[in-house]
């Protein structure tokens, strides 16, 4: 138990050069005890020779697994760290012209990060940078924060979650991964632009000194959750739409995304609920709060979409599905919902952003649902700060906090 307890308190590179002189260590030892065995063998009479080849041959297998057992670890070393582990910042796109709807939301957003980590803001134009910083002191807060870092950076929409980065830890160096963005398949209409959007990953790789990867095929980060080890959740609905990705099918999309990020089990979810444009992306639907524990939402008889109701049956099928695959499923209730301008929307909370210390979840202005859903998800993060924003306006065009979001882990930079 003192050893497992020392062993987690390595850092993740650490541990890796660990595990690689462990194997060689068994390797040497077991080589040498080969030798002997065989310079024996040749001394020995019929009888004692029989058996000391059968040692050898026990220790020649033990020689292969040990180094079948090597080249797994390296494999594993390949993962994207969980939302929840260390984080060296978060990213966000401030919204322009046609978003200026979300501004406060944002203000109100940068103002908790910052208290935490660091926070880069890209910006499209002066008068974005302008705005952004008035927004910010409108809400008594200090757009100059030392945990502020503002770049200059063309871009399309304020929803960097899904056209900006993956991370990935790939054999000891931390790397981006600029994935085909087309703004959701086209589903928001054929005039939203996406081609500066699609180049973010490289500029954010530009910023960081960080090598970026190109992936030929069309997803969005927030249709990926991970739990920093062996799975990936996610919804084929969304990656196996069409518009984004014509003639691609499960079983190629598994054999990828095991490949690009180092995972063992790919778990497939699907259907899309009601006025999701998205596709049903993963971070409404499924996330982990841990290694093994997955929050999946459930509708209940207070919510616009009934028990027993299509969307409903999407949300369990994805329970079972999860749970299938070996992992702990808690639901998080739908309590209720709410009008906003001319459409309604049931109180879903799972859109929250974990940070350093901190979660924020989207906020529907219904403090019966809000309060009760702060409760909860302050017990599914119990060493963490829960901050509930009002953010209707977000939700109304298709995400919340999570969705304006991209985290990048903490690993050291070499410049």
């Amino acid at each position: 138990m003192v050893l497992l307890d020392t062993y987690q308190k390595y850092t993740f590179k650490d541990k890796w050069k660990l595990t690689q002189n462990l194997h060689t260590l068994k390797t040497a030892a077991v080589s040498i005890a080969m030798q002997g065995f065989y310079k024996l063998a040749l001394l020995s009479g019929n009888k004692l020779k029989s058996k000391i080849w059968t040692i050898f041959i026990t220790l020649l297998m033990s020689v292969m697994t040990t180094n079948s057992q090597a080249n797994e670890t390296t494999y594993k070393t390949k993962r994207v760290p969980a939302e929840w582990e260390r984080q060296e910042a978060i990213w966000m796109q401030w919204p322009g012209y046609w978003e200026k709807d979300y501004e406060i939301t944002f203000a109100k957003i940068s103002e908790i990060i910052s208290r935490y980590e660091k926070l880069n803001i890209l910006y499209d134009s002066k008068q974005i940078y302008e705005d952004a910083q008035k927004a910010i002191r409108d809400i008594e807060a200090d757009p100059n924060n030392k945990n502020i870092y503002w770049h200059k950076v063309p871009n399309d929409n304020a929803w960097m979650r899904d056209n900006g980065p993956v991370y990935v830890i790939d054999n000891n160096e931390l790397r981006i991964q600029n994935w085909n963005f087309d703004a959701w398949g086209g589903a928001f209409g054929s005039d939203i632009s996406f081609k500066l959007d699609n180049t973010i990953p490289d500029k954010v790789g530009e910023i960081l000194g960080l090598p970026v990867d190109h992936i030929d095929i069309v997803h969005e980060r927030g249709n990926l959750e991970f739990n920093g080890s062996d799975a990936v959740i996610l919804n084929w609905s969304t990656i196996g739409d069409t518009n984004r990705n014509l003639n691609y099918n499960k079983q190629q999309a598994e054999i990828d995304l095991k490949k690009h990020f180092g995972v063992t089990k790919v778990i497939f979810i699907e259907g899309i609920p009601d006025g999701d444009l998205t596709k049903g992306h993963i971070d409404g639907i499924a996330r982990f709060i841990g290694l093994r524990t997955v929050v999946v939402v459930e509708c209940t008889t207070q919510s616009l979409c009934q028990p027993g109701s299509k969307d409903a049956k999407i949300y369990d099928k994805a329970a079972e599905i999860i749970s299938k695959a070996g992992f702990q499923i808690k639901r998080e209730p739908i309590e209720g919902f709410v009008q906003y301008n001319d459409q309604m929307f049931d109180t879903n909370y799972m859109n929250w952003l974990v940070g350093n210390g901190f979660v924020i979840v989207p906020g529907f202005g219904n403090p019966e649902t809000d309060i009760a859903a702060k409760s909860r998800i302050e017990s599914y993060f119990p060493n963490r700060n829960v901050y509930l924003i009002e953010m209707l306006s977000s939700w109304a065009a298709g995400g919340g906090v999570h969705c304006h979001t991209n985290d990048q882990p903490f690993f050291p930079i070499s410049k």
